[in-house]
């Protein structure tokens, strides 16, 4: 079925749809991943935005249960040049086709998506909308001028979890466990960290349980103290969609948690990790500023150096806003630089457990460079322990 994307900028791409039929608006963004597109579909950090494939041939292996990031895919829909009318893999359950169907997730394909993305590069991320049911182009371009702009978009609220739960596996498989209180530790677990969910991955909490950890997830309005009854060894402020400043709730809870061990004695503190949106908001809590990026860092390919160690890490990375690495204070340092643009990609306290970095190093997908960090974590927990 014929169907149309259309830029605020006014520019328009004829294509044909796959998915789900209807009516899609976002803010249009593009990701320079090789493979992976399930994993990107599913991340909730694109909530609100229709993600571009980079990569010219997208859906050849399908996609399967295992391979989400979340309980279903957040993007608004996706843009490939080409996707594949068959899969072939051994783990595959269905094509990407059905898969966008049964979330009734619109599609588009068969457009120029080197030029999508060069235009997107010149003049920064746009909000569009792609339309089967609506061919005619000036209606469209007045539609994606009238969208909301992602500045000052509270989406966290919309991906997070609704109630506590504590991340197990069972039988093989991960599964959700509700929970009022903290469970006690089993044998295998070192440390009880409790997660702020704004749009966590999976893998993240598999890194954490697969390292030891009793992993709680609590949803993004938690406040400090309903965090701090469940006594954590440390606290995973995850990654998420949207305009960091936006997320009032969460920065005002680290504030407090902050305060708060700052007050404790260094053997009763927990350690705080923040990844992507929640290393934002961790720099806001702290007093500095947040500014949105002409088209955002979003691939597998991102090179980082580690200012702690001097070592360059290839990094996977989806965001649209940076912590201004100016407006931090004094007693917060910047650890990790992004060697494209310069940008801040981590920071941590002077004197206090807390870090964070802009990047995802729980990958899925992407390169697995920057795992060490959820070791770094445990490290910072062994005194409390």
């Amino acid at each position: 079925m014929k169907a149309l994307l259309a830029l605020e900028s006014g520019q328009v791409f004829d294509g044909i749809s796959f998915g789900a039929e209807g009516e899609t608006i976002g803010e249009v963004v593009f990701n320079t991943s090789m493979v992976g597109y399930q994993e990107i579909l599913t991340d909730p950090s694109y909530e609100g935005q229709i993600v571009t494939m980079t990569s010219p041939h997208i859906g050849n292996y399908g996609v399967n249960e295992d391979d989400a990031e979340s309980r279903k895919p957040f993007g608004a829909g996706l843009i490939v040049r080409e996707i594949s009318s068959t899969y072939s893999n051994w783990r595959a359950q269905e094509g990407v086709q059905a898969y966008l169907q049964r979330y009734g997730l619109v599609g588009l394909a068969d457009i120029d998506t080197r030029a999508l993305t060069k235009h997107l590069r010149e003049t920064g991320s746009l909000r569009g909308v792609i339309s089967t049911r609506d061919l005619d182009a000036k209606s469209l371009i007045a539609k994606a001028k009238a969208s909301p702009l992602m500045n000052g978009q509270d989406l966290a609220r919309q991906v997070s979890c609704d109630k506590p739960y504590q991340w197990v596996e069972e039988n093989g498989h991960w599964n959700r466990r509700p929970v009022d209180a903290a469970p006690q530790l089993a044998a295998h677990e070192k440390f009880r960290v409790v997660v702020m969910d704004f749009g966590v991955k999976f893998n993240t909490l598999r890194s954490l349980a697969k390292r030891g950890c009793q992993v709680l997830v609590v949803p993004a309005n938690t406040s400090a103290s309903a965090i701090e009854a469940f006594d954590p060894d440390g606290i995973l402020v995850s990654n998420g969609p949207g305009d960091p400043a936006a997320v009032t709730y969460g920065i005002q809870a680290l504030k407090q948690l902050i305060a708060g061990m700052e007050k404790k004695k260094e053997a009763d503190r927990f350690s705080i990790m923040g990844i992507c949106l929640g290393h934002q908001l961790l720099g806001l809590a702290f007093g500095g500023k947040t500014f949105k990026l002409k088209f955002g860092h979003r691939g597998g390919n991102h090179p980082v150096k580690d200012l702690t160690t001097g070592k360059i890490e290839i990094t996977s990375q989806n965001h649209g806003f940076a912590v201004d690495a100016e407006s931090l204070p004094a007693h917060v340092e910047v650890t990790h630089k992004n060697l494209n643009d310069q940008t801040c990609e981590g920071l941590r306290h002077k004197h206090l457990p807390i870090f964070a970095v802009q990047y995802h190093p729980e990958s899925s997908p992407g390169p697995h460079d920057a795992a060490y960090l959820f070791d770094r974590f445990l490290e910072t927990m062994t005194v409390k322990a």
